[in-house]
């Protein structure tokens, strides 16, 4: 009795088949290559496999039996699941399957979100069925949940200092001091950094671990590692602060901020793309870092 289906049953099988599609043992000879007698062999093999006739041949000709019949449609039907794999498989050879967790810093600039876009539409492009996630949260978060597996990448300013992490430069930005209108040097013609070590300057403590910041920090009474909440510290005209300059563009054409020094305190926050070193990037995520890199050495932001 067949209980294990092996290679020799699925060619016994075939056999079969064209035996019944050709009428009879001697007709098949010239579709299978073979002689009548090696047929009635492998044919008498399959019988016996299965435990029962399939077919009746002598005098009277070739017929199948009730069971015949019964096996016939059943491998008619294991035939085409075959070859229902086979396309399928086929067809997942080049497909990109899974899913992808990517986390943003906050704030970015409009450049690089087209940039990001740009990235993700060559991605979807490709053949693939991807279920694609994207969270925004602060430096320290992302690390994080890279750090646990929750993430597969993260794009952000970074401290450099998880060695567990692998930090890849993808763009940098530009940041100036600034005060709001109100603050004392504001309407100030004529400013020196002598006037700016009195300031009381917000603290941006995660950002700027790891900054070559060129003011250096003096008196502060604010704290916060969020973008939107020094710009709040700074429109109140009792603080200065750095901020990105994209942030501050539009309050400084609204004549509400102006940068301090800008030739002397400002510089640019190294961006990265980063991921966890012990964990191999799977085909999902090479493809959609390959597509990142293409999108940002295409046109970098300013």
């Amino acid at each position: 009795m067949l209980t294990q289906l092996q290679d020799l049953d699925l060619h016994l099988l075939r056999l079969f088949v064209t035996v019944v599609e050709s009428g009879g043992f001697s007709a098949a000879q010239g579709e299978l290559g073979i002689g009548q007698s090696t047929i009635s062999t492998q044919m008498a093999k399959l019988e016996t496999r299965l435990g029962f006739r399939l077919c009746e041949r002598g005098k009277a000709g070739f017929r199948l039996t009730p069971k015949g019949e019964q096996v016939l449609a059943a491998t008619r039907k294991l035939f085409g699941a075959i070859e229902t794999f086979k396309g399928e498989a086929r067809g997942m050879a080049d497909l990109l399957l899974g899913e992808l967790r990517i986390g943003l810093s906050e704030a970015l600039d409009d450049q690089v979100l087209e940039r990001l876009g740009q990235a993700i539409g060559r991605f979807r492009r490709r053949n693939q069925a991807v279920h694609f996630e994207l969270i925004s949260a602060m430096p320290a978060e992302l690390e994080r949940r890279l750090l646990q597996d929750q993430l597969h990448l993260a794009i952000g300013y970074f401290s450099g200092t998880q060695a567990a992490l692998d930090y890849r430069p993808l763009f940098s930005e530009q940041q100036r001091l600034f005060c709001g209108a109100g603050h004392p040097l504001f309407e100030r013609a004529e400013i020196g950094l002598d006037d700016l070590a009195s300031g009381d300057l917000v603290q941006h403590p995660y950002r700027f671990e790891e900054a070559r910041q060129p003011f250096p920090t003096g008196p502060s009474s604010a704290r916060t590692e969020q973008v939107e909440c020094s710009l709040a510290f700074v429109l109140s005209g009792a603080h200065i602060g750095y901020l990105p300059e994209h942030i501050a563009a539009p309050w400084v054409a609204a004549g509400k901020l102006r940068a301090l020094l800008p030739d002397a305190t400002g510089y640019r926050v190294q961006f990265h793309l980063t991921r966890h070193r012990a964990r191999q990037p799977g085909e999902v995520e090479a493809a959609f870092v390959e597509d990142l890199s293409a999108a940002f050495e295409a046109a970098s932001p300013s």
